[in-house]
């Protein structure tokens, strides 16, 4: 019980952070391109609790850490945004989708920063603050690659929809409403499927592993950490 425990208590707060805090950044750069919605709905704060998805954020991150599961992933309450107030709504778009992912990258950088001074706490103080800090890293790399991917809704479809002609940018948000039900079927349910079968099927694993690692490594080398992996 006691290894449960400290297993939820390492995994828990940086993956919150992680989700709300991504969230949050979206709804700061709305406001500055134009789009005061999600400030009048008290969604441009970082207290997470304003981002919290009972589901999303806990549930089911709870249910993949029961499940053992080889990743955690969730997601907070989409912040909302009307483009009908931004200045130019296609690029302002993308700079909102392109502030969650760095808003990850940033919280990875000072979990890094922070693991400098966790040598001089005692000894179980360093286990949990030490092991927490180098999850927030892993959980904030996982989760600006993940979004990045070019899959509707993630943040890295609309960044291309941002670039794209505005036709063309208009038939690939299409794909949003199915997209996350492809995305899942893609990286989760298929390798399931596969795996029954025996066949070795691992999108996740080649695409979205080797460009976790490659940013783990850029960000502890940003941070001048010497646990760099």
């Amino acid at each position: 019980m006691g290894d449960v425990i400290f297993e939820v208590l390492t995994w828990l707060p940086g993956l919150v952070l992680a989700i709300t805090l991504h969230e949050a950044a979206h709804g700061y750069v709305a406001n500055w391109r134009g789009d005061p919605t999600a400030r009048l709905l008290g969604r441009l704060s970082l207290n997470p609790l304003r981002h919290v998805d009972p589901m999303g954020t806990l549930g089911l991150p709870a249910l993949l850490f029961l499940l053992n599961a080889p990743f955690l992933f969730g997601w907070a309450k989409p912040v909302p945004v009307d483009t009908r107030n931004l200045r130019h709504p296609q690029r302002d778009m993308a700079l909102i989708a392109l502030a969650g992912p760095s808003m990850n990258v940033f919280l990875a950088v000072v979990s890094a920063v922070l693991l400098h001074g966790v040598f001089a706490l005692p000894d179980e103080a360093l286990r949990w603050l030490g092991t927490l800090l180098q999850k927030s890293v892993l959980i904030n790399c996982v989760l600006a690659v993940f979004n990045m991917l070019p899959v509707p809704p993630l943040d890295g479809a609309r960044l291309l929809a941002g670039v794209l002609p505005l036709k063309a940018a208009r038939a690939f948000m299409r794909l949003e409403q199915a997209g996350m039900a492809l995305l899942f079927g893609l990286l989760f349910l298929l390798p399931m499927g596969f795996q029954v079968l025996g066949v070795d099927f691992d999108p996740f694993g080649w695409i979205v592993t080797p460009l976790v690692r490659a940013l783990m490594g850029a960000v502890y080398v940003t941070a001048g950490n010497p646990l760099a992996p």
